[in-house]
């Protein structure tokens, strides 16, 4: 617990390293296991040469001893060389005296080392040689399987001993030599386990501390590269370190590049110059520059710098943080959209009562009074009365929190009725020479949608076209039909585009190009839209000189 808790206070955002995965610790071990199998052709060809070197001075080894000899230094080469005579060999295997693999390597050398040692003449001590299977096995197997191989050594050298001992030889050397090679081999058994076993934990824990370094490297490259603000890394020197996309578009860098220097772009100069101010006060600051890039166009950004704290000795960098100032004019204008849809609602809600009671007012006057005048009068109450309550209306529906109650529809018969309705009510014509033309694909298109809601964003981009279109035949036309996964809902309006300064705030709330107008027709087709999953977007049709509204709605799953 004390580890974790010092983990996640130095900033780590895992608890816990994942544990070394199976397939590293066994290229480990496969490496180890080669490198002693080499160590043991080594070995053999040493055996050999040392019999040949005897021979080339006049002492003529036994011929018993140069077979075992020859036989070693091939039964190891084979092992060595041949995969298929080591494959399966894994630190599993090598935990069990009973295992082919065990008894292929480390028992061979026992038996052999054990047999040279009994049957040499020359008195040549080959009890050294003992060191080699006990290390292998110290290093490849667990402590008990090590400390009983070199158990087995230490029995081989005594019963060579003994050996002597029948043979009428005097024995005395030969027992001290077996006790202190014996207790060397423990020594060695236990000493070469243990430094074994502390590496393979270090091991563990550089590969544990390895895989959480690189999960943190891909979640941070992921977090930088996501964002939509600009971070660059720059040294003393003015050479950018690093640069996620985003401010690669801020600052027009082209994307092929692998490093960019400050200094080496005379359009980057401001940057040069906040980096040099941010240096000579020392700390961090906030800077607003106006950067030209190569299409002419002058970009306002916000820079934010922080210098990383490193160690004394090691390279200060510092970080920018890049932010377009328009995208924070915007979010701040949302902000205060936000704030103010939730204060127009609540005085939405305190002018329902108050128009009501004027309504009700309004017309018991008029069934008193008499006169053009006073007629006139009551008509243009009445109209501003219902003018303010559709403004209120209109206020209350796009209100922050409320819940969308979204249906399956039959898109198709919603939106005839909508336009036979919306006919009827603004004295429309029908046929082929009518102002407004309806085109439904298919009978029976379902969506997902309210009804309510789809009547009203419908009828407000109809009013809308109807307002803007020309006169001539089919000027206002509907379509709906599938489009993918969705359907695709088009009112298109014959007449001249949409000038590029109206086009950028046509859904923004309280923007209208008429005097009378409340501004919130567009706005509140786009926030229905997206209460419902639908999205609405404005587009020119050049080659029908019009403007379509296309309103795409996700289609019902099919039963």
């Amino acid at each position: 617990m004390k580890a974790r808790a010092e983990r996640v206070s130095q900033g780590s955002w895992f608890v816990e390293a994942p544990p070394a995965e199976p397939a590293e610790s066994s290229a480990a071990f496969e490496r180890l296991y080669r490198a002693f199998l080499a160590a043991r052709a080594a070995l053999g060809l040493a055996l050999i040469g040392a019999q040949l070197i005897a021979a080339l001075l006049s002492t003529r080894p036994a011929p018993s001893t140069m077979a075992l000899s020859a036989f070693y230094a091939v039964a190891a080469a084979a092992l060595w060389l041949l995969p298929q005579l080591r494959r399966g060999a894994t630190a599993r295997s090598l935990a069990r005296i009973s295992s082919p693999h065990w008894w292929s390597a480390i028992g061979i050398d026992l038996l052999l080392f054990g047999v040279l040692h009994a049957l040499d003449p020359s008195g040549v001590n080959y009890g050294a040689l003992f060191v080699m299977p006990v290390l292998m096995a110290a290093v490849l197997s667990p402590r008990r399987l090590a400390l009983a191989t070199a158990a087995m050594a230490t029995l081989g050298l005594l019963l060579a001993a003994a050996w002597s001992l029948l043979l009428g030889v005097d024995v005395g050397l030969k027992t001290t030599q077996a006790g202190l090679v014996g207790g060397g081999l423990f020594a060695v058994s236990l000493l070469a386990g243990e430094l074994s076993a502390r590496l393979a934990r270090e091991e563990r824990a550089a590969r544990g501390s390895l895989a959480l370094a690189r999960q943190q490297e891909q979640l941070n490259r992921l977090v930088i590269d996501e964002m939509q603000e600009g971070v660059l890394v720059v040294d003393r020197r003015g050479r950018v370190r690093a640069m996620n996309p985003a401010a690669r578009t801020l600052l027009g860098a082209a994307g092929g590049e692998l490093s960019w220097q400050l200094r080496g772009r005379g359009d980057w100069q401001p940057l040069v110059q906040a980096l040099e101010q941010a240096h000579a006060s020392g700390s961090g600051a906030e800077i607003d520059v106006a950067l030209p890039l190569d299409s002419g166009v002058t970009r306002s950004l916000r820079l934010r710098l922080r210098f990383t704290r490193q160690r004394e000795g090691s390279e200060e960098l510092c970080v920018l943080f890049v932010e377009d100032n328009r995208a924070l004019l915007a979010r701040t204008r949302q902000e205060k959209l936000a704030a103010m849809g939730r204060v127009s609602a609540g005085i939405a809600h305190e002018i329902r009562n108050p128009l009501a009671a004027i309504a009700q007012a309004n017309a018991l006057i008029a069934e008193d009074v008499a006169g053009m005048r006073a007629e006139e009068l009551t008509r243009m109450v009445a109209s501003n009365v219902q003018r303010l309550k559709r403004l209120v209306d209109d206020v209350t529906e796009v209100a922050p929190g409320v819940q969308p109650d979204t249906q399956t529809l039959d898109v198709s018969a919603l939106v005839h009725e909508i336009c036979v309705d919306w006919i009827v009510v603004n004295g429309l014509a029908a046929g082929a020479d009518s102002r407004f033309q309806l085109q439904i694909e298919a009978p029976e298109l379902l969506g997902l949608f309210d009804a309510e809601h789809l009547r009203r964003v419908l009828v407000n981009l109809l009013d809308n076209a109807l307002r803007h279109a020309d006169d001539g035949a089919g000027s206002v036309r509907v379509r709906l039909a599938r489009d993918g996964d969705a359907l695709a809902l088009v009112v298109r309006s014959a007449g001249p585009p949409v000038p590029p300064d109206v086009e950028r705030h046509l859904f923004e709330p309280f923007f209208s190009t008429r005097s009378r107008g409340s501004g919130l027709g567009l706005y509140i087709c786009r926030e229905l839209c997206e209460r419902h999953g639908a999205r609405i977007e404005y587009r020119r049709a050049p080659e029908a000189a019009a403007n379509e509204f296309c309103v795409r709605l996700r289609a019902a799953p099919s039963a």
